[in-house]
């Protein structure tokens, strides 16, 4: 017997049971109870793909502040300090303190270090700090351990036997690790292992450490190998292997310890056999054998010389600058750097600043305010294309062994659109020169690896630079490496060295307001015709180099540079040599109306209007004359129209720029 507990509940049942006995009985309620019309649809919004979210990376370079009258040695907190001011108000996510943060590992410098970076980490900001070789060898690891535990992140993988000392995280889409002075190669088949394990993760890879194979002054190569001991191989046994793998997954290497700034390209085999990429018809695009090496600079009470100037053989320089605030021979002033890293979704945006400054020591009176200025920078994608463009200082009889290339002529790179993209001339006219110092190297039989002085010379060319030959040119000197038989050392002798133009044609997917793919030209403004001596002291670049410092034995020759070369530091408004870019849509794109862009900071411009483009195709002459064109076109940026190609267009440029068609 069913028992009703809800009088409610019942009637209710009971009057729903009568009412729906009495509608079926006529006919049902189809014929009494009219039907509410059928809902009208909302349009829903078609989903939209989720925007990448930006991560900003800040280096921190080396900031040691030395010893006072006592003796006591402190942190470099005036420097410091404005780096990371600045790195705050430019949105920084996570720094990386790249070693060397005391000079002396005593727990005033590290209570002092602790008080400056406390600041900026109750901001919300984090730290990923790796251990430079003062404190691998003044500091104890207890004190380390204490010091650091509330920087280092908590979700950090620490690497089994080097807890505390080498460590990874993932952030957004960027795998970034922190290793300790001297920990690269000992690291290697960790980091090889976790990079493979989370490659389908991440879009970019940050390695961080004090030191690295090549340095500017140091280098584990120059030290471990070359100079190293006998029958050592914990360096020599890897370092082709790091190299190759590093080139393969596109690691971005960031590193203090030089107290000067570099930023550079290691190859994977030598410099010489470092082909331009562009791509190929089975495996589309595909990049150089190279990784990008970034030396963050200075954040310290002191600064280095350039010491042993370009590793030709394995080094391609395309940024220096250094100040040793040494009025004697160098600069009178020391840098103070910032360097940031800004990743989203597939791109990466590199910006370095640099600010002069005097201060000595963390009295009041040495307070600065830095007076940041762009001197770096690049913007690049995973989908890219990339050259190294050569000074125009080579000789003409220099043959080209396949990589001299002095214009901006590049082969089709393409976007995942089906547009496709080119360099097709100018001239890299504008370029920095910088000196370095005479170095010698020395070996001992039976402790060094080098048995005698031939077979130190051997080691040198074989790990470091190219030895001049007609058809293997040291663009630095024909006598790069000399051996000093009287004394029995190894001389590498002061040179000048132009530098290089790493320039890349990357690519990002459309938007909203383009017609095609997007693509970025980067590296074409990054020098401006400055020449620096090896202490950082400003040079003539209307003087000649150092001698024997040419490829026929003299020394390189004035630069000439064009009108528009600065001879600046400061790169917020360099104009690039002129160049020219061919721009090619798609197959199935309807090009009807459609005109070629620039991004511009409110979005983006046509670069000229429909009635100034002329119709004619590509010619070199253009970069030196220009066809007529209306009179109301004066000013606007020359671009053509190739009938014979159908969709493909061509700008001028003096800067660099991304580029897309969009319908006006």
């Amino acid at each position: 017997m069913t028992v009703f507990k809800n009088p409610t509940t019942f009637s209710k049942s009971l009057v729903c049971a009568l009412v729906a006995t009495v509608l079926s009985a006529c006919g049902g309620s189809d014929y009494d109870t009219p039907k509410p019309p059928n809902p009208v649809p909302v349009p829903q919004p078609e989903p939209q793909p989720a925007q990448p979210t930006s991560f900003v990376l800040g280096l921190l370079p080396d900031t040691q502040g030395g010893s006072d009258a006592s003796g006591q040695a402190h942190v470099a907190m005036h420097p410091m300090d404005e780096v990371l001011k600045h790195q705050a108000d430019k949105g920084v996510n996570m720094v990386i303190a790249l070693g060397d943060l005391t000079d002396n590992g005593s727990s005033i410098e590290f209570a002092e270090w602790v008080s400056v970076a406390k600041q900026y980490q109750q901001q919300g900001i984090e730290f990923l700090p790796v251990m430079g070789n003062h404190e691998t060898s003044y500091a104890y690891t207890l004190e380390w351990i204490d010091n650091m535990r509330s920087f280092i992140p908590e979700d950090a993988v620490h690497m089994p036997g080097y807890e505390w000392v080498n460590y990874y995280v993932i952030r957004e889409n960027v795998l970034i690790f922190g290793l300790a002075y001297y920990n690269l190669p000992v690291a290697y088949t960790w980091i090889k292992d976790i990079v493979l394990s989370h490659r389908d993760e991440v879009d970019h890879i940050v390695v961080a450490s004090h030191d690295g194979l090549i340095g500017a002054k140091y280098g584990q190569t120059l030290e471990q190998i070359v100079d190293g001991t006998k029958d050592d191989g914990w360096v020599y046994d890897v370092q082709p292997q790091i190299r190759q793998f590093f080139a393969e997954q596109d690691v971005i290497y960031v590193q203090g310890h030089e107290h000067q700034y570099q930023r550079s390209l290691i190859t994977a085999k030598n410099t010489l056999t470092t082909l331009p990429s562009s791509s190929t018809p089975t495996g589309g695009n595909y990049k150089m054998g190279a990784y990008t090496q970034i030396m963050a600079g200075n954040a310290s009470y002191k600064g280095y010389e350039f010491r042993f100037g370009e590793r030709e053989l394995v080094q391609m320089i395309v940024a220096q600058k250094n100040a040793t605030n040494d009025s004697g021979k160098g600069s009178t002033h020391f840098d103070v750097n910032s360097g940031l890293l800004t990743f989203k979704g597939s791109r990466v945006d590199y910006q370095s600043y640099f600010a002069p400054h005097t201060a000595k020591s963390n009295d009041a009176d040495q307070d600065f305010n830095a007076d940041w200025q762009l001197m770096d920078k690049f913007s690049r994608t995973t989908n890219r294309c990339e050259t190294m463009i050569y000074p125009n200082s080579i000789l003409h009889d220099t043959r080209p062994v396949l990589v001299f290339q002095t214009q901006y002529l590049t082969n089709d790179c393409y976007g995942d659109d089906g547009s496709f993209a080119r360099l097709v001339g100018g001239r890299n006219d504008t370029f920095n020169r910088t000196d370095t110092r005479t170095r010698d190297l020395s070996f001992t039989p039976g402790i060094s690896r080098a048995e005698s002085l031939m077979d130190l010379t051997r080691l040198a060319y074989q790990w470091l630079f190219i030895p001049h030959e007609r058809w293997t040119p040291n663009l630095n000197s024909p006598l790069r490496v000399v051996p000093d038989t009287e004394a029995n050392e190894l001389l590498i002798p002061e040179t000048s060295i132009d530098l290089k133009e790493h320039v890349t044609l990357s690519w990002l997917a459309g938007e909203s307001d383009t017609a095609s793919d997007i693509l970025i030209i980067s590296g074409t403004q990054n020098q401006t015709g400055i020449y620096q001596g090896a202490y950082g002291e400003p040079k003539d670049s209307q003087g000649n180099g150092l001698p024997m410092s040419q490829t026929d034995g003299g020394s390189k020759g004035p630069m000439p540079l064009p009108l528009t070369a600065s001879a600046k530091w400061d790169i917020t408004d360099a104009k690039a040599d002129r160049y020219a870019v061919q721009f090619t849509a798609p197959d199935a794109l309807d090009v009807d109306g459609l005109l070629l862009a620039i991004r511009q900071n409110d979005g983006w411009q046509a670069l000229t209007q429909a009635d100034c483009v002329v119709d004619m195709a590509w010619n070199e002459d253009w970069l030196t004359q220009a066809p007529d064109r209306p009179e109301q076109c004066a000013g606007q940026a020359l671009v053509g129209w190739d009938k014979d190609h159908g969709k493909r267009w061509w700008v001028i440029l003096d800067r660099d720029a991304e580029l897309a068609l969009i319908k006006p």
